[in-house]
């Protein structure tokens, strides 16, 4: 959605029709007509990027529903979120748990959802890389939340990025293995392609 291509995901329990938003990127309208016939319960920020919260405050003007945030990502969210999230945590929507995972990197505040074998990984990971850092310390960083907290869950969890399509977790760590076998610039940050770097 909107100029960046930013994915929205909405996750809603069948039994129960309770729903969730994941990020607001833009084309509200859009969200505000997949969300009928469900009730939303919350909205929840992958991280604080304007890419991913264009439509924040027409959302949360309409649907007034709690919004949920890491507190290091809420420096420019106005008015501030109702909750604030932290690693481990869980969002309960009808019969679903969302696992809350903190992997800071491309934001500080940056979180991934876990459902089943589900991962909305915002900006954290995507079919090939990391995300997007903005120093050699931020890269390391994101290098750190995706072997700790990602590359821990099964091999066939489907990861749902910030943009573009969904991948396979073996995919990723098959291709970081390539990546973490060769020497690469200790300066490294920026746009990071595990194959081609």
């Amino acid at each position: 959605m909107g100029s960046f291509g930013t994915n929205a995901y909405i996750v809603t329990c069948r039994k129960t029709q309770s729903s969730v938003l994941i990020d607001a990127p833009a084309e509200a309208h859009i969200i505000m007509d997949r969300l009928k016939n469900t009730t939303p319960k919350y909205i929840l920020l992958t991280h604080n990027h304007m890419d991913h919260i264009g439509a924040l405050t027409q959302l949360r003007n309409e649907l007034k529903v709690p919004l949920a945030a890491h507190a290091a990502d809420t420096g420019n969210l106005v008015p501030s979120p109702e909750m604030l999230l932290s690693d481990g945590d869980t969002v309960l929507v009808g019969n679903l748990k969302l696992t809350v995972l903190h992997t800071p990197g491309h934001t500080p505040g940056s979180l991934c959802f876990r459902i089943g074998r589900c991962l909305i990984s915002g900006d954290t990971i995507f079919p090939g890389g990391p995300g997007k850092t903005g120093s050699p310390a931020d890269f390391k960083q994101i290098i750190k939340s995706i072997t700790s907290k990602i590359f821990v869950l099964p091999d066939d969890t489907q990861i749902y990025p910030g943009h573009g399509d969904y991948t396979v977790l073996e995919k990723e760590k098959d291709e970081f293995a390539v990546f973490a076998s060769r020497p690469y610039d200790s300066h490294l940050c920026g746009d990071v392609l595990w194959l081609s770097t």
